[in-house]
């Protein structure tokens, strides 16, 4: 950012059709800005949110809800479930009434995900999941547990649904739909922003872009 010489009222107006999800090259013609000048704020923008999600490594006491899903390439025929050929894994904690916390993992295996339970979720927690194998033994980690069976066709039992982390999937595949295909490293940032905007959902999201990039100045 050092070359810009944006006034700050210019890059809030970049902050706001960052916002208003505009891509980048509309976001020029709107403020009549050069291409690659916008595409080099939006992503320090992506890099600061990144940092940001990265940087929350406080493990929290509550009620979870867990659950892996699939991005990328249309499901191949024969191949269901999480091992889907041609599709990146990703893994989502959802804190009921809290914030959703989503990483790219390199399978949903119990050794992949327990590191990454144990990091964010404190023992005695209350957890949700699907009946996915990787899950046994949270009770024996400190955890209150939770399953449905969705290969039993049983979507909720009482309080007990992974309903809120499925709703963000939801959320991101629309969003995520729009740009026909991301590249790996830019698939992370686009994932992360997502992260970003449910958790900032009943606020201002514009408002904590514009912490983050002006407070780092």
């Amino acid at each position: 950012m050092r070359y810009s010489r944006l006034n700050r009222y210019k890059i809030k107006k970049i902050i706001e059709c960052f916002n208003e999800d505009i891509t980048a090259s509309s976001a020029a013609k709107i403020l009549k800005l050069n291409r690659k000048t916008v595409n080099s704020y939006y992503n320090e923008f992506w890099r600061l949110i990144l940092e940001h999600s990265l940087r929350e490594q406080e493990k929290e006491l509550g009620e979870f809800e867990l659950d892996a899903s699939y991005f990328g390439a249309r499901r191949v025929r024969g191949k269901r479930g999480r091992g889907a050929a041609g599709k990146t894994p990703v893994f989502g904690l959802l804190k009921r009434n809290g914030k959703v916390f989503v990483t790219i993992v390199p399978n949903c295996s119990r050794e992949e995900l327990m590191p990454i339970i144990q990091g964010k979720i404190l023992e005695g927690s209350t957890i949700h999941t699907d009946g996915w194998k990787a899950y046994d033994g949270l009770i024996l980690n400190g955890y209150t547990h939770y399953r449905v069976f969705h290969h039993e066709n049983e979507f909720a039992r009482g309080k007990s649904h992974v309903n809120g982390i499925e709703c963000f999937w939801s959320y991101t595949k629309r969003r995520l739909s729009k740009f026909n295909g991301l590249s790996d490293n830019k698939f992370i940032l686009h994932l992360k922003e997502s992260e970003a905007r449910f958790n900032h959902r009943d606020d201002d999201f514009a408002a904590f872009v514009a912490k983050l990039f002006f407070v780092k100045k």
